[in-house]
């Protein structure tokens, strides 16, 4: 039986890109709005983090389970669901009345954001099936996050300045309606030969971890690291850690397979993508602050300025795509990181009168490691393993993203509380130099894994851990 033509595969292609357009989005967009939201409902600086963390967090304990849950129901099914949930979810956004209920709305709108990203790299890469075409565009799905998410600031400031903050939701809705009605005539239907069993104890206890962590970490500057409740917070993490990591080992079908993480390079994929969007995170939050609390800029204002990172993002996560199909990973992943790192070291000097120039110029230098960064992160996860393995394999490279960012808004905005002793228009210079310094060692981290990660030695394990998981795959079949 024969594929889609290529017209067909490139608009499936498209319509996929739409969903991951959507929540990209969402998870940079409401940055710039952060002060209005924060201005009409009343939030603390913890307030806010949640705002963004609330839906990051939900995005990274859902994934693998929507990735399973979809090679079992039917990826088309599972991806329409999705569509109709996050498009009710940025509905209710737009009409929350105080911030407990915007944070449980945006719960809402992740889980359906769940279904969209790791169903959508599964479509696709059982759509292109030839090796080189798939790389093309596996490299364009790459670009289209970080296009997506730099973009975020500067759709969201546009929004807020010329509307309200909450047009930053309601946005969603139309796009993900065209999506839902194009995806029903034109995406086929799909399921893995071999489903996975649903895995509800490992589910609770990813959930557990990363809730309990992140919840650590944000409230501690307010709470104390000595208080029994963010003591009990971090001991939890660790043993939901470490019990994950244990059972998961010892079931047949885990909800995180950890034989993935025999291949250094996708071990290493999913190790740059958590420091590659934890660094972003961390560098959004603080600048969105900055920009707004310090500069007194408008979010419209504030938004035109992180433009060189939409810019930048733009015009070389494309390169990037192209320079992994053709040459493999290491030249964009070492470009990644010393962007990244000089991005940040450039504002370790942040005053409340830094010259523009210079603001736009580290922007510009940030953005040219994050664009660069995506694609190798993608196609590394993805290329080798068995396609019935392919969304499973994503949504770990797609949760390592959403853990990083949300850990690094966490990080950010806990060493900024920390130093803030008065005003935060005239304490924000000092107590965000260590957040700088953090950023900068993220770009750091992922230059040496990029440089550790893409040899001979660690293609050789990738080859074998994808023998040893396409054996496995020709077991009979477990029932449904």
């Amino acid at each position: 039986m024969t594929g889609p033509s290529r017209r067909r595969r490139l608009l499936i292609l498209s319509i996929c890109c739409m969903s991951l357009l959507i929540v990209g989005l969402d998870n940079t967009i409401v940055n710039v709005a952060l002060p209005a939201i924060g201005r009409d409902l009343h939030a603390e600086v913890s307030g806010m983090q949640w705002t963004i963390d609330a839906y990051v967090l939900t995005l990274a304990s859902f994934l693998l389970l929507s990735g399973s849950t979809a090679d079992r129901v039917g990826r088309r099914r599972v991806f329409q669901i999705g569509l109709v949930v996050f498009a009710a979810g940025s509905l209710l956004c737009g009409l929350a009345p105080s911030t407990g209920w915007l944070v449980a709305f945006r719960v809402l709108q992740a889980i359906g954001g769940s279904m969209l990203n790791p169903v959508a790299m599964s479509i696709i890469t059982n759509t292109f099936t030839e090796p080189r075409e798939r790389a093309r565009a596996i490299g364009v799905w790459g670009a289209v996050v970080g296009i997506s998410m730099a973009l975020g600031p500067v759709v969201g400031g546009a929004l807020v300045g010329s509307a309200d903050w909450r047009a930053i939701f309601w946005i969603n809705v139309p796009v993900a309606l065209a999506a839902l009605v194009l995806t029903a005539l034109f995406v086929p239907e799909s399921r893995a030969p071999r489903p996975r069993r649903v895995d509800p104890v490992g589910q609770l206890l990813v959930i557990v971890t990363l809730g309990s962590l992140t919840y650590g970490i944000i409230e501690a500057p307010g709470l104390g690291l000595r208080s029994p409740l963010i003591a009990g917070a971090f001991v939890l993490a660790a043993a939901a850690l470490a019990g994950l990591l244990a059972y998961e080992s010892r079931r047949r079908d885990p909800l995180i397979d950890l034989r993935f993480f025999r291949s250094v390079p996708f071990s290493g994929a999913s190790a740059i993508a958590l420091c590659v969007f934890a660094g972003f995170g961390g560098f959004l939050f603080l600048n969105t602050l900055y920009l707004q609390e310090v500069r007194g800029l408008s979010p419209l204002a504030a938004g035109l300025c992180t433009l060189p990172i939409a810019a930048m993002t733009v015009a070389f996560a494309p390169l990037s795509g192209r320079l992994v199909a053709d040459r493999g990973a290491r030249v964009p992943l070492v470009v990644a990181g010393l962007g990244i790192a000089a991005g940040g070291l450039m504002l370790t000097r942040l005053t409340t009168s830094t010259s523009l120039p210079w603001l736009l110029a580290g922007y510009a230098v940030f953005g040219l490691g994050f664009g660069m960064a995506n694609a190798p992160i993608t196609n590394t996860a993805v290329s080798g393993m068995p396609r019935t393995q392919a969304g499973v394999a994503a949504a770990i490279a797609s949760t390592g993203r959403q853990v990083g960012q949300s850990l690094g808004v966490a990080v950010a905005g806990s060493v900024l509380a920390s130093g803030v002793a008065g005003p935060l228009s005239a304490d924000f210079p000092r107590a965000s130099r260590a957040g700088w310094w953090i950023v900068a060692a993220y770009g750091a981290v992922v230059l040496v894994l990029g440089l550790l990660t893409t040899g001979r030695w660690a293609r050789d394990t990738a080859a074998r851990t994808a023998a040893r998981l396409t054996a496995d795959d020709t077991r009979t079949p477990v029932p449904r």
